[in-house]
């Protein structure tokens, strides 16, 4: 096995830089962050390439093209993790592209273009109010508002930046969408599926078709509260009744609509006591799909039917919106290289949609974008330490990727493109 084995070793060895052992968490511009960071510099220069920390913490290496005045291919994950992680979430997609950069350095081949691999420092906001902040950044999304947003403990995100040794005042040259680092043509990253379809089918791996969209709401139902034992049940103005009215509402709509799925993940009731009718519950729901016309659909019923609950009930109902992201398809062509990838393999390609966000799902406003799926085990469970994914499998997905890198043949860059980077070395 030239692969595999040695990447999931790579991964035993990042989930030892965790903040509270033996969980694995790792946070944006945590010590732990630069720890991990350094240790896959060190795996990136091993492995042939230019390699360091940007301006806001992401780490980037680059395998120069055997042409010059090559577009770029980037490729990469999240080196960050939710409290209590698995260790494959982004990890692989970060190590398994150093393992195919080792192998093409070891047998002296350079490629059309320029492989670039990030690792970016922040896509799940565990610290700060914000996701996708590397990401972001390179897809001249960033919001500069974020700087001045602080963690639990009153740290802003400038100030952790600075301190981290970057510097919060360049966030604006991470920019890919220009020139000035050269023009990147594509952008691909290879992550574990965090759900069942591939092992429910047997399949090692699968080509996503688009990364979904999705909406996020808190609502807040306000009603009376009252004695438990004195208050009529047809007098009473329940707000935790009328949520669970509105929370069923929601289950049943994305059951019964193919394409969707909805989540409330949060629930808290006031005030709380075994005695006292609910007054104030506030909760979320989580709606996505791979469709935008769906989840439009979703949301339309959403805004229908969950007031009309609360009239009924009697009850106040406030609705805020904390993020709403458009779905992002994966290009066509890209996909079918990626098809042809796994079919070289013996494999039958298998296509599906990813309802996680990931990193890739920004790049469509910088180059065109597309994912490759890896089987995960233990029914596809994800953001847990019960996540995992076998040796074969991180072999497989590999050998595809590196079919895939050696195959593909970027767009003609144009001379004129050739002259703004040639000023620029």
């Amino acid at each position: 096995m030239k692969f595999g084995t040695e990447i999931l070793k790579q991964a035993d060895v990042l989930a030892a830089f965790t903040e509270d052992a033996p969980r694995i968490t790792r946070t944006y511009l945590s010590k732990e962050h630069r720890l991990a960071g350094e240790y896959l510099i060190g795996l990136m220069r091993d492995a042939g390439m230019n390699s360091g920390f940007d301006a806001l913490g992401n780490i980037v290496g680059r395998y120069e093209a055997g042409v010059p005045f090559a577009p770029v291919v980037m490729t990469g994950s999240h080196q960050d993790s939710v409290r209590n992680a698995g260790k494959y979430d982004g990890l692989f997609g970060i190590l398994s592209p150093i393992a195919c950069v080792k192998e093409l350095n070891r047998r002296g081949l350079r490629l059309p273009y320029t492989l670039e691999i990030v690792g970016f420092g922040d896509e799940e906001g565990v610290r700060f109010p914000a996701t996708l902040i590397g990401s972001k950044a390179m897809a001249g999304k960033f919001d500069p508002a974020w700087l001045d947003k602080a963690d639990g403990d009153g740290v802003t995100m400038r100030q952790a930046i600075n301190d981290f040794g970057g510097n919060a005042s360049k966030w604006n040259e991470l920019d890919r969408r220009g020139e000035q680092h050269g023009e990147v043509v594509a952008f691909v990253e290879s992550h574990i599926e965090q759900g069942p379809v591939l092992l429910n089918e047997g399949l090692a791996v699968g080509v996503v078709t688009a990364i979904a969209g999705a909406t996020r709401l808190v609502l807040n139902v306000t009603g009376l509260a009252g004695h438990a034992g004195t208050v009529p049940m047809g007098a009473r103005q329940d707000a935790l009744a009328a949520a669970a009215e509105m929370i069923l509402f929601v289950e049943k709509f994305c059951t019964d609509n193919a394409g969707l799925v909805g989540t409330v993940g949060k629930l808290s009731v006031k005030p709380g006591a075994i005695n006292v009718i609910p007054q104030d519950v506030e909760f979320t729901i989580d709606v996505r799909s791979g469709d935008d016309g769906i989840r439009a659909v979703a949301l339309k019923a959403f805004a229908a039917e969950l007031p009309a609950i609360a009239a009924q009930r009697n009850v106040q109902l406030r609705v805020e919106t904390l993020y709403d992201a458009d779905a992002a398809p994966c290009d066509p062509t890209l996909q079918k290289q990626f098809e042809t990838a796994i079919a070289a393999q013996g494999i039958k390609p298998r296509y599906l949609a990813s309802g996680a966000g990931h990193d890739a799902m920004v790049f469509p406003a910088v180059a065109p974008m597309a994912m490759l799926f890896v089987r995960c085990g233990n029914n596809g469970i994800s953001h847990h330490p019960d996540e995992t994914m076998t040796a074969e499998d991180a072999e497989i997905a590999t050998v595809v990727l590196l079919h895939f890198f050696e195959h593909h043949q970027p767009p003609q860059f144009s001379a004129s493109s050739a002259q703004r980077v040639d000023r620029n070395l």
